[in-house]
């Protein structure tokens, strides 16, 4: 399928889950992919993995709450790939809590790579992105509770409402570059993040039973349902899509 051929990805918390999904559907649709994270062995394999099927990938050591690994990672994929196209912003994590369950460790962990990692990524960004030709697309893995609220997601919601914001006021500061920014907002997703937080649940079963009760379809998204709604974002088909902070959520912002 060549639905992304021509397109030049840098897809941040690559190694697996949402982001490791990405970066296999944009190979698979012809983008060539970059993938960072901090973490090398996952994204070592996921590069393999992609080459194995015949696409295009490298992966490129990054954290993104560190202005100059960020820098210096996306500048190493335009020296290997050209102008960069497309950048999707995932690598993301959460501790439950309410406010005063919430350290100030855990909060300023959330915010800083929820939040600030994805603004320093999308800044970064944006003098590869003018370098290409018919602008960019920057496509950020909020959540749905960075559209509603949620008990015991206390830090989470904030930086993942953070994050909503960011895209909305992005969108509108570079529309007039058509740089394109946008908002994927996932209820659960089986991810390794969120198979962790069940098991740190002082009843697994029955803390995995309530969380998927709340999504009308009764069952939690994957990887790859999101990775297809992301590769809509970076393709061509949306290029009159931007500012947006798109639910796919099994129906549970509908309530």
């Amino acid at each position: 399928m060549t639905r992304l051929a021509g397109k030049i990805a840098f897809i941040t918390g690559a190694g697996s889950g949402i982001g490791r999904a990405c970066a296999e559907i944009f190979a698979q649709q012809g983008a060539k992919v970059i993938l960072a994270g901090r973490r090398a062995e996952p994204l070592s394999s996921a590069v393999t993995q992609i080459k194995n099927s015949g696409g295009e990938a490298i992966a490129v050591r990054c954290d993104v709450t560190d202005s100059a690994q960020v820098s210096a990672a996306l500048k190493a994929a335009a020296d290997k790939f050209g102008a960069l196209t497309t950048i999707v912003n995932n690598a993301g994590v959460v501790v439950p809590g309410n406010a005063e369950q919430t350290t100030d460790a855990n909060w300023d962990m959330m915010i800083n790579i929820n939040l600030k990692g994805t603004f320093l990524v999308s800044r970064a960004s944006l003098q590869f992105l003018r370098l290409a030709k018919g602008g960019g697309s920057i496509i950020n893995i909020g959540s749905i509770y960075g559209v509603v609220g949620s008990k015991q997601r206390v830090a989470y919601a904030a930086s993942k409402g953070g994050v909503t914001m960011l895209t909305r006021a992005m969108a509108l500061d570079h529309a007039h570059e058509n740089i394109r920014v946008n908002c994927i907002c996932p209820s659960l997703v089986e991810t390794e993040i969120a198979t962790q937080l069940f098991a740190n649940a002082p009843n697994p079963e029955e803390a995995r039973r309530q969380r998927v009760g709340m999504i009308p379809m009764g069952r939690a998204g994957t990887p790859q349902e999101i990775a297809h709604l992301a590769a809509y974002l970076a393709s061509d088909e949306s290029a009159w899509v931007t500012g947006a902070a798109l639910p796919i959520d099994g129906g549970q912002a509908a309530g």
